[in-house]
């Protein structure tokens, strides 16, 4: 995948109580020329108390603290930094600790392998818009997805209002639910970048969400997403 250029470090933000493992990941982002770590923290309440005075571009976030659940950061940062970028490392594959952090804001998930994961790589894709995530979740999601679209329909959503998308704005969802980076959208619809980022701005506010993860979840949970339309990647 393709990275943007950038003319400032890309800052990061790892939350992560396991003392060895967050040395492993310090030293995989530091290694990346491009991203800036600007601290590492091991628990819920010095995450929040972090978050609460400044942003970060990139949140790597490990669900399992000793002082609460990496998911109450998550949603804190997209919340107050809907600009930021969210990713989850952690051991935990279980559906719904995936489709619980995406729907509070993450827009990549990872789970810890002993070392095969680069991290520096990971979280440059999903700073370009893409959406890292291990082939265990993936399939957890795709099958949530699937079985959600044999009983939820838009009009079966207690309590939704309806969502009207444009055509151009529908095309895009079902690319970056794909998978897509806003580069790769951008190409194939022969469209500037920021082009792209305010249609997607646009649905994000159509659907009430703060990040691509929860865009995604709701657009499916709405019965919005016609990925089986798309062409192949070229």
């Amino acid at each position: 995948m393709s990275q943007p250029l950038v003319d400032r470090p890309i800052t990061v933000l790892l939350v992560e109580d396991d003392a060895a493992t967050r040395r492993a990941l310090c030293l995989g982002i530091e290694k990346e020329p491009t991203l800036k770590l600007l601290d590492a923290l091991d628990c819920v309440k010095s995450a929040l108390a972090w978050l609460l005075h400044q942003p970060v571009d990139v949140l790597l976030v490990d669900l399992g603290l000793p002082d609460g659940s990496g998911i109450d950061i998550i949603r804190f940062c997209a919340h107050f930094h809907p600009a930021s970028n969210i990713m989850v490392i952690t051991t935990s594959s279980d559906q719904e600790s995936v489709l619980d952090s995406i729907e509070a804001g993450a827009s990549g998930y990872v789970l810890k392998d002993g070392g095969l994961l680069d991290i520096g790589r990971a979280l440059l894709e999903l700073h370009a818009g893409g959406s890292p995530i291990s082939p265990v979740i993936a399939r957890k999601v795709l099958a949530r997805m699937r079985d959600g679209k044999k009983t939820n329909g838009a009009e079966n959503v207690p309590g939704s209002a309806q969502v009207f998308l444009t055509k151009r704005e529908a095309t895009i969802l079902d690319l970056i639910a794909r998978g897509d980076s806003y580069c790769e959208v951008a190409r194939q619809l022969v469209l500037s970048v920021g082009t792209v980022q305010t249609h997607i701005k646009n649905i994000y506010d159509k659907l009430s969400v703060h990040s691509r993860g929860a865009a995604v979840y709701e657009a499916n949970r709405r019965g919005l997403l016609h990925m089986d339309q798309l062409k192949s990647r070229p």
